[in-house]
């Protein structure tokens, strides 16, 4: 009462004193309106996060856990086939000294990337360090992406013809690019234009760039039939080889020697001395057009590619091929090698289908994993994040795609055993499709090829009695089903959506 008293009377006459407001005695019988404001809803957006695997093998590197470190490598801990794991895989240099090269076969898709307005994928390279991936399409775009969430950044006219190659010099301070017209353009790691060299090659298209160990010169090839030898700082052409017969399809420069290996159309890949212009040696290994070759990072393994749907490693020491790869069933459009593991490489087919290798002395001449229809088109190019654990293609069917390790234990990339396959019962079952005909077929057929690719189960379209005709097992079928009325309802919403602004 004191302390109340003793406030009242401090305040001013002119004030009025204040009034406690109490609360109303609480009915269970009246309701209130109270409005909750809910936080806006978060959208989930995949992601490869390698952070924390990079810090696991730092820890045991700090620690002397690695793989290496033990006298017995069977003494070393390994991974368990079991999705709990999954917390314990470290990145591919962490496992570099591992017997277990499955370590770093990418048969995970995590994630699909389409720009709004897009076109076929011709080429694409990380930039330094991985954090984004850079891709050029036919109509001559740079389009980047981030390299962890994989959200779009930019888009830019870099070229007015379409791209065909780029390629970033060994101390990842210039970016090479080039068209179908014969040009070729210098760019800086922030993608700012530098110098150009306008009408090589006779203005026909160039396939392939590559720089020299010291970065001091560079080669390009195209569809002139012959391989140049250019001078970065002066952009000056020094040397014109000649020798393939038809249009030279792919080149690159020795990883630390003075040679130079191309591929033509005239089936022959060439091994070129850039000093003299002579040639060195000539491979006569494949039946049909060289689509691509690559050096090994250790400098011995020539690895090269054709249309006759069979890859071929040379041993350069010994001038002789070691093995021949046969799993394509259609050519081969794209190679690229492992970063770390110089045994591993991935190669991309004409029909779409990805396959990982290991080859060498503890290898095989069949494919480790397969990714069938990992696109519905061609894939014409592909590169591996500089830390390994991921792998980027870009294909004809305008998607970039994002390929990630997967969980420990599971089958994906592997290919069935008969007693499984033939398991499971094979039903058929129909789908009114009603007036959505052509929408399921799509523009010449692309629609249900993609869905049957996808889901690996046989579909026919009865246009008479406008049904779609399913064989496959019960799962399968499901996924179909969700598949085709997921389609059939964004096209009503669409159409319904017209109707409303027309109206």
């Amino acid at each position: 009462r004191t302390a109340l008293a003793t406030n009242t009377h401090t305040q001013s006459k002119h004030e009025a004193p204040t009034r406690t407001h109490h609360p109303p005695h609480p009915n269970p019988n009246h309701r209130t309106q109270t409005t909750e404001h809910k936080p806006p809803p978060t959208t989930k957006r995949k992601c490869v996060d390698y952070h924390n695997s990079a810090l696991m093998d730092a820890k045991h590197r700090l620690m002397g856990l690695t793989s290496r470190s033990y006298r017995n490598r069977r003494d070393a801990p390994h991974l368990q086939p079991h999705s709990r794991y999954i917390r314990c895989m470290g990145l591919p240099i962490g496992s570099l000294f591992s017997s277990n090269y499955s370590m770093v076969f990418c048969t995970h898709m995590a994630h699909v990337t389409r720009a709004k307005n897009s076109y076929p994928v011709h080429c694409l390279s990380w930039t330094p360090g991985g954090r984004r991936l850079l891709t050029g399409n036919q109509e001559g775009e740079f389009t980047l992406w981030d390299g962890i969430n994989f959200s779009f950044e930019l888009i830019m006219s870099a070229h007015d013809a379409s791209f065909r190659c780029m390629e970033w010099s060994h101390n990842n301070n210039y970016l090479l690019t080039c068209d179908a017209g014969g040009n070729i353009k210098y760019w800086s790691p922030s993608i700012a234009p530098v110098n150009e060299i306008d009408s090589t090659h006779n203005k026909q298209p160039i396939h392939g760039l590559s720089f020299s160990p010291s970065d001091t010169k560079f080669v390009s090839c195209g569809d002139d039939s012959t391989v140049r030898v250019w001078d970065w700082a002066r952009k000056a052409e020094e040397q014109v080889l000649e020798g393939h017969g038809w249009d030279v399809k792919c080149v690159q420069w020795h990883p630390r020697s003075s040679v130079i290996a191309s591929g033509s159309k005239d089936n022959l890949v060439k091994l070129w001395d850039p000093r003299g212009g002579s040639v060195l040696s000539t491979l006569y290994g494949h039946k049909n057009t060289v689509t691509k070759l690559t050096w090994n990072q250790n400098g011995n393994w020539l690895l090269t590619a054709s249309r006759d749907q069979v890859i071929k490693l040379y041993d350069i020491r010994a001038m002789k091929e070691l093995c021949s790869l046969k799993g394509h069933n259609k050519e081969v459009t794209s190679m690229a090698w492992h970063p770390l593991y110089e045994s591993v490489f991935a190669s991309g087919g004409m029909d779409g289908t990805l396959l990982y290798w290991n080859v060498g002395v503890k290898g095989s001449q069949e494919p480790a994993a397969r990714v069938n229809f990992a696109h519905d088109m061609a894939i014409w190019t592909m590169a591996w994040h500089p830390a390994g654990h991921m792998l980027a293609t870009g294909s004809n069917d305008r998607q970039t795609k994002f390929w990630s390790r997967n969980k420990p234990g599971s089958s994906a990339g592997l290919e069935e055993e008969e007693g499984e396959a033939e398991a499971e019962e094979i039903f058929v079952e129909d789908i009114e499709l009603g007036n959505h005909v052509g929408i399921v077929i799509g523009k010449r057929g692309a629609t249900i090829i993609s869905m049957q690719r996808a889901t690996k189960t046989k579909m026919h379209v009865d246009q008479i009695r406008r049904v779609l005709e399913i064989e496959g097992t019960r799962k399968q079928i499901e996924l179909v089903k969700r598949r085709v009325h997921a389609l059939l309802d964004r096209v009503s919403s669409d159409a319904d959506r017209q109707g409303m602004r027309t109206y």
